[in-house]
């Protein structure tokens, strides 16, 4: 029970769901302490600002947020990977308490230590944190970070400069924390990094113990530990190291989601040289190939970024031809945005005009919309398992292996008897370009 004495911190989280994960935790240490968390300004005795620091309109809707929560409370600290840019938020918003960067989270408790002392008469025994610690998405799904930082330096990110090199986490401690989920409801874990085919690069591959068995530190090792838990698991932010091909497998085998999460980025030879893209070459079309023979129900989704500097049309025809070759089912498309401090601004490359970037935005995304709806058609009259999200009156939204939270389609099914976490087997009956409808079988 909340009483007069119980500090109250509001928390706002920006950006990715790496992003999301930095504020779990530092929620999840916040709650332990006593404090309760509000939904409010006017409940919150401080507000934390996770911030996003990735383009320039991230940073702009961030500073943006930092002003509304001062001007709504008074009280707030700044963290987050807009934090390490310190002189430009006090530069805009002098009055923020203080200011962290990513992954500090210990700067940041003590931070609101200062503003707000916690109880002194705090019983854990009362104010419970579960097990799995404070969760910002649904109970029924949760992203697992598996590791912090990036080893390289694509000409377009800064994310190096703002969350440094590659940190894996123990293989043990991770499937300690999906275990912990999974019993905690959890129907489906979403895997995130930076760089999740790179996990345990900088460890080695060591080997590792959970529940008193040796497992190494390693992606398709992990994902096999993962897939005895009984719920989906889904793979983001897969770079297409041969060491993908070793997960292909347990995805036709159905213990993890035929779901590849990546970021391609571009096609060109020429645009992927000046971008500094790892692990990709000539042989991508190719090993795409192999893959869906391994696997037919492979689903794979990619970000694409066109109006790099230097682009020409040549590049941009290229890209639309890999993509009718490659075929891919989930795509998103952003225009080039400068980033300040990255490496992308030096190259000397001509930038390419606005409206040349959003009439290739356009032909880009009506491309690939024509792709996704005949891949989505081929499902109608197929049995398929999705897990619900959403029941109201008018029915359920729910996703099948296809679709990530967020970010992919949906299936509207026909049902309102289900309740969000259920699985449930389901017919196809309809698809447009992103969505599926269904029945319940």
């Amino acid at each position: 029970m909340s009483t007069p004495a119980t500090p109250k911190v509001g928390f706002v989280s920006l950006g990715c769901p790496k992003a999301l994960v930095d504020s779990e935790r530092i929620l999840t240490q916040l709650r332990m302490e006593g404090y309760e968390v509000v939904g409010t300004y006017q409940d919150a005795d401080v507000v934390v600002v996770n911030t996003c620091g990735f383009i320039d309109s991230a940073k702009a809707e961030s500073l943006e947020v930092i002003g509304e929560a001062i001007a709504e409370n008074g009280k707030v600290i700044v963290t987050g990977c807009m934090g390490v840019d310190e002189n430009n938020i006090r530069g805009v918003h002098p009055s923020v308490l203080a200011v962290t960067g990513p992954q500090q989270y210990e700067q940041v408790v003590s931070a609101v230590h200062e503003v707000v002392p916690p109880k002194a008469e705090h019983n854990p025994l009362i104010d419970l944190v579960p097990p799995q610690g404070v969760k910002l998405t649904p109970r029924h799904y949760a992203y697992l970070k598996i590791s912090e930082g990036c080893n390289h330096s694509c000409s377009f990110c800064i994310i190096p400069s703002m969350r440094g090199k590659l940190v894996s986490r123990p293989v043990g401690e991770v499937l300690g924390e999906a275990e912990r989920l999974v019993k905690a409801g959890v129907k489906e874990l979403l895997v995130i990094s930076q760089d999740t085919s790179a996990y345990g690069v900088d460890l080695k591959y060591k080997t590792d113990f959970w529940n008193g068995q040796p497992v190494k530190t390693r992606m398709k090792e992990l994902c096999e530990a993962l897939s005895g838990l009984g719920a989906w698991v889904r793979l983001h932010y897969v770079y297409p190291y041969p060491n993908v091909d070793d997960v292909i497998p347990l995805m036709a085998e159905g213990k993890i989601l035929p779901y590849l999460d990546i970021p391609f980025q571009h096609a060109s030879p020429k645009v992927l040289k000046a971008m500094k893209r790892p692990a990709f070459e000539d042989q991508t079309l190719a090993r795409i190939k192999r893959w869906r023979e391994l696997c037919p129900e492979l689903t794979i989704r990619s970000t694409f970024i066109v109006g790099f500097p230097g682009e020409t049309e040549e590049d941009f025809l290229y890209l639309l031809d890999w993509l009718s070759e490659a075929q891919l089912d989930r795509v998103g498309c952003f225009q080039y945005s400068p980033v300040e401090g990255a490496p992308a601004n030096d190259l000397g490359l001509p930038q390419v005009p606005d409206d040349v970037k959003q009439e290739r935005w356009e032909r880009f995304m009506a491309h690939q919309q024509a792709i996704s709806a005949a891949r989505l058609q081929r499902k109608i009259g197929k049995e398929i398992e999705v897990l619900i999200d959403e029941v109201d009156e008018q029915g359920a939204v729910a996703r099948s292996w296809a679709d990530a939270p967020e970010i992919d389609g949906s299936v509207f099914v026909n049902s309102t008897t289900v309740k969000p976490g259920d699985k449930i087997r389901v017919r196809v009956t309809d698809a447009d370009e992103y969505d599926l409808w269904a029945e319940p079988v």
